[in-house]
């Protein structure tokens, strides 16, 4: 029997991405799927294999998990309505999993060409080691197939049987429900989830400055806090230099006031940070040979790390998280 995919869209309301990235799934080289729309409010939308179930202003983790329980497809590809598929996402999904004990497939989430100079921007922190340290570049930039234990919803199918017997989605986090989930299909049911860069979307990204930094905040809040409940896959360093870097910072500036020797050390780590981010700066010139996108990159980059280093300690001492 061939496999049927769900493709699952939470949203509030609809918007030009959303009608983009139904577009783009009727392109599918792969045909057998359902399309489940999960808005606010009800509306009409003239796409062919679409299902819309009215939600009213519930979280985003709760849409995926009622679309979930009104799929038919053996498969859920999970995506958000702010992207767009390659036209061979769901095919090449589907060759993974064939593979034995493997749950979930994966993949980078590319930010389009079409975006502003501010999404680009934020694109290229997010894309950039520098800039998104323990997030891992490979969610943002095609890289090589691997074994992953922790991956976004935005590109996202897991076979439907194991998305049930791990529980789905747990609504009490948004950002984070991701996180969960893939740690019980991980460790708890022992599977496995296989990144493939060819399972590719379009991935449109927040601006600088505002829009980015409060979707950062919210990643520092919950990844903080994750990494006190499941520190298995979130107490990693890459999660934690940001907040050890700004804690040398305010350490290393009182201690300098002291000691020369400490002095001498603290200029010297500012000037490497500095270095790396000039060499970045560069390397996004050579890629984009624009000079604006790499100037709000560097600032974006320093910006990122100020409020992930403070927000995450604050996301670990709490004992639990709002919606």
């Amino acid at each position: 029997m061939v496999p049927k995919f769900s493709i699952i869209i939470p949203f509030k309301e609809p918007s030009e991405y959303l009608y983009e990235c139904l577009r783009y799934i009727g392109r599918q080289t792969y045909t057998n799927f359902e399309i489940i729309l999960l808005p606010d409010e009800k509306e009409k939308y003239d796409f062919p294999k679409v299902k819309v179930i009215v939600t009213s202003k519930i979280g985003p983790a709760q849409k995926r998990d009622l679309g979930a329980k009104k799929a038919r497809g053996e498969i859920l590809a999970f995506i958000d309505d702010d992207a767009y598929p390659d036209r061979n996402w769901l095919r090449n999904a589907l060759v993974q999993f064939e593979r034995s004990n493997i749950a979930a497939v994966c993949g980078p989430g590319v930010t389009p060409l079409s975006d502003d100079i501010f999404q680009q921007a934020g694109g290229w922190v997010n894309s950039l080691w520098f800039g998104s340290g323990g997030a891992g570049t490979y969610r943002f930039i095609p890289q090589k197939k691997r074994f992953v234990d922790d991956y976004p919803s935005m590109n996202f199918l897991v076979k439907k049987k194991d998305f049930e017997q791990a529980g789905g989605f747990d609504t009490h986090f948004w950002p984070g429900e991701d996180t969960k989930l893939c740690f019980d299909l991980v460790y708890n049911l022992k599977k496995k989830i296989i990144y493939d860069p060819q399972v590719l979307v379009y991935h449109h990204r927040k601006p600088l400055f505002f829009p980015h930094l409060r979707q950062i905040s919210r990643f520092a809040v919950h990844r903080g806090h994750f990494a006190r409940i499941l520190p298995r896959t979130s107490f990693r360093l890459g999660y934690l230099i940001p907040t050890l870097f700004l804690l040398f910072l305010i350490v290393g500036l009182i201690l300098s006031f002291i000691s020369f020797p400490a002095k001498l050390l603290y200029l010297v780590v500012l000037l490497f940070y500095v270095w790396l981010l000039i060499l970045n700066i560069f390397y996004v010139i050579s890629k984009t040979r624009n000079i604006l996108i790499p100037i709000l990159t560097g600032c974006g980059i320093v910006l990122t790390h100020v409020i992930y280093g403070l927000l995450f300690p604050a996301g670990f001492f709490q004992k639990s998280l709002k919606q």
